[in-house]
C-alpha cells in the first residue's frame, strides 16, 4: 500500500472509533448501556444490517461469486419471509415483556432452566463467532499485508473494545451507520472501477452473456439433491429457518431492534433488511463474477495467496514455477478464445474451448494447492484472497486505502454487535438473574464486555481457515440455531407444552444435530448444513410434543 492508502485508512478507522466513543460519553445508564432504546428506524435498520455485513461478507462472499458464481445467493431466499414472521410474532411479544433479552422471555414461559439453556447455546455459537469475525480480516490482511497476525488481531479487537465498552448498544448504533457508509462506498468504487477495467474488452452485455455461458450467472438451482449445498428449496427451507432463529432468537440481532423507539419503528427497521439483504448480496456476489471475467482479461495468480507460495522450499517453488509457464500459456490461449467469442458466429465453438480452458486453469491451480499443503507451513486455500489480491494489485491509490478501511469497518462493526450481545446475555441472563452482586449494572456490563472482548481476540488467535469463512461462520450457526428456534416455536405456538417435556427435547436435538456434523465429516453422510435448522427445529417440536402427549394420557389413564 503507498502513503496515500495508510493516511485513509487512518483516518477512517479513527474518526469511527472516537466518533463512537464521543457520542456514548454521556451514557449513564445500566439499561441504555446493554438495550439503547429510543432509535430511528433507519439507525436501527442499518444497525442490523451492519450486524450481518462482517468483514467475512466481504472477503469470501466475492471470492464464491469468482468461484462458482451468484448461486450462493439462494441461502438468503428463506430471509424475506423469516423476517416478516418475527415483525409478526416475536417483536411484539418481546415488547409486550419488556425483556432485555430473548432468553428471558424463555423463562416467563417454561423456566429458569431453559432460559438459561438456550442462552448458553448461545453464548457458546456467539463467543466462537466473535472470534472468527476478528480472525477472517486479520489471517488475510496479515499475510497480504505483511502484518503481524498477532498485532492484527489485537489491532482490530483493541478498536471495537474502545468504544462498545465506553457506549455498549448507542455507541454501537451510532458507529454502524458511517461503518456501513463507508462499506458501500468501497464496493461502489470497487464495482465501477472493474466495470471501467472490462469495457474495452467486453461491453457491459457481452460481460453478463460471457459469464451466463461460463455458468457464472446462474442464481437460481431447483435441483431436489439434499447433498446440493445451495439451491431454492434449501434456501427457502434452511434458510428460512436459520434466519428466522438469527433474528428471532439471536440476542445480536433482538438487541439491535429492542432498541427502536416504538413497535412500529422496529418493524420498519426489519423490514429495511427484509428488502435490501438479497440485493446486497447479490451485488457482492456479482462483483465476484466480474472479477472473474476481470482475469479472462488480465493474468491472474495461479495462486491468489502469494506468500504462500513465496514461502515454499526450493523444490517445491521449482515444480510451481514450471506450472507457472504452464499457466501463462493456456491463459493466452483463453484470451484469443475469449476475443473469438465476441464473433457470434464462432460464439458456439468458442464457448466449449474457453469452458475446457477454466476447467485446465482450475485443475492447475489445484496442483499448486496440493503442493502448498504438502509442505504445511501455510493454508492453501485462496478463495478468501481473491478480491483482496485485485483491490491491492489493480485498483487505484487511495482506493486501495478505502477498500481495506471498508474490511476493517466491517469486522469492527459485526464484532462489536457480538460482544454487546454478549454482554447482555452474560449480565442479564446468568450475572443479575443468579443474583450477582457487588458491582452496579453499569460496570459489570463494562466489565463483561471488556472480558468478551479478550476472549473473542483469544479466539481468534486459536481459530483456523476453513474452505470459505462465509460458510464457517453459517456452519456455526447451523449447528446451533436450530435447536434454540425449535425452543421459541414451542413457546409460541404450542401452549400445552411444559418446560419439562421441552427441556430433554432441545438436548435431543442438540446431540442428533452434532451428531450429523460428526458423521458429515467423517463421509458417512452427506447433508447441506442448511438442514440442520429445519432438522434440529423439527426434532425440538415433535419430541417435546410427543412427551406432552404421553404426560396428558397418562394423567387421564
Amino acid at each position: 500500500m503507498e502513503n496515500i492508502d495508510w493516511i485513509v485508512l487512518g483516518i477512517t478507522l479513527a474518526f469511527i472509533v472516537f466518533y463512537g466513543a464521543y457520542r456514548s460519553l454521556r451514557e449513564k445508564s445500566a439499561e441504555g448501556f446493554l438495550r439503547g432504546k429510543n432509535q430511528h428506524w433507519f439507525t436501527m435498520g442499518v444497525s442490523v444490517m451492519a450486524t450481518q455485513a462482517s468483514a467475512i461478507t466481504f472477503l469470501s462472499a466475492p471470492g464464491l461469486g469468482y468461484e462458482s458464481g451468484l448461486g450462493f445467493v439462494q441461502f438468503y431466499f428463506g430471509l424475506p419471509l423469516a423476517i416478516v414472521v418475527v415483525c409478526a410474532f416475536f417483536v411484539p411479544l418481546y415488547y409486550k415483556m419488556n425483556v432485555y433479552t430473548a432468553y428471558e422471555f424463555l423463562e416467563k414461559r417454561f423456566d429458569l432452566r431453559m432460559r438459561l439453556f438456550t442462552a448458553a447455546l448461545f453464548l457458546i455459537q456467539r463467543g466462537l463467532a466473535a472470534g472468527i469475525t476478528i480472525f477472517a480480516p486479520a489471517i488475510i490482511l496479515s499475510t497480504i499485508l505483511g502484518w503481524n497476525l498477532l498485532f492484527t488481531n489485537l489491532l482490530v479487537g483493541t478498536l471495537v473494545i474502545i468504544y462498545t465498552v465506553s457506549g455498549g448498544t448507542k455507541a454501537v448504533s451510532m458507529t454502524q451507520k458511517w461503518q456501513m457508509g463507508v462499506i458501500m462506498l468501497g464496493l461502489a468504487f470497487a464495482f465501477i472501477l472493474l466495470l471501467q477495467d472490462i469495457r474495452p474488452h467486453l461491453s457491459f452485455s457481452e460481460t453478463l452473456h460471457f459469464a451466463g455461458d461460463l455458468g457464472r450467472m446462474k442464481a437460481m438451482n431447483f435441483d431436489l439433491d439434499f447433498s446440493t449445498r445451495y439451491t431454492v428449496w434449501s434456501g427457502l427451507t434452511g434458510g428460512f429457518f436459520l434466519a428466522l432463529s438469527y433474528f428471532g432468537t439471536d440476542q445480536s440481532q433482538v438487541q439491535r431492534y429492542l432498541g427502536g423507539k416504538s413497535l412500529s419503528q422496529s418493524r420498519a427497521g426489519l423490514l429495511f433488511n427484509a428488502v435490501l439483504k438479497i440485493p446486497m448480496q447479490f451485488f457482492i456476489l456479482f462483483i465476484g463474477v466480474l472479477v472473474f471475467v476481470f482475469f479472462t482479461i488480465e493474468r491472474p495468480p495461479l495462486h491468489f495467496n502469494q506468500t504462500a507460495v513465496n514461502l515454499l522450499p526450493e523444490n517445491q517453488a521449482k515444480a510451481v514455477a514450471k506450472l507457472e509457464a504452464q499457466f501463462t500459456e493456456v491463459h493466452n490461449q483463453m484470451q484469443i478464445a475469449r476475443e473469438s467469442w465476441r464473433d457470434e458466429n464462432l460464439r458456439d465453438e468458442q464457448r466449449t474451448e474457453i469452458r475446457r480452458l477454466v476447467e485446465v486453469e482450475k485443475g492447475m491451480r489445484e496442483e499448486v494447492k496440493e503442493i502448498i499443503a504438502s509442505s504445511q507451513q501455510v493454508e492453501a486455500k485462496d478463495t478468501n484472497y481473491v478480491f483482496l489480491y485485485f483491490v491491492l494489485k489493480h485498483l487505484p491509490k487511495g482506493i486501495v486505502g478505502l477498500i481495506i478501511a471498508m474490511i476493517l469497518s466491517a469486522a469492527m462493526s459485526s464484532t462489536a454487535s457480538e460482544l454487546n450481545a454478549l454482554t447482555t446475555t452474560t449480565v442479564m441472563d446468568f450475572y443479575k438473574r443468579l443474583g450477582g452482586k457487588g458491582f452496579d449494572k453499569l460496570s459489570v456490563s463494562r466489565l463483561f464486555t471488556l472480558f468478551w472482548g479478550i476472549m473473542a481476540i483469544i479466539f481468534a488467535m486459536l481459530a483456523n481457515l476453513f474452505d470459505n469463512l462465509i460458510e464457517m461462520v453459517n456452519l456455526l450457526g447451523s449447528l446451533f440455531y436450530g435447536t434454540i428456534l425449535g425452543v421459541f416455536v414451542v413457546a409460541f405456538f404450542i401452549k400445552k407444552t411444559k418446560a419439562k417435556d421441552v427441556f430433554p427435547a432441545a438436548v435431543a436435538s442438540q446431540i442428533v444435530v452434532l451428531g450429523l456434523y460428526g458423521m458429515q465429516k467423517l463421509q458417512w453422510v452427506d447433508i447441506g448444513y442448511l438442514w440442520y435448522n429445519l432438522i434440529a427445529c423439527v426434532l425440538v417440536v415433535l419430541i417435546s410434543s410427543g412427551l406432552s402427549t404421553q404426560e396428558v394420557k397418562r394423567y387421564e389413564a
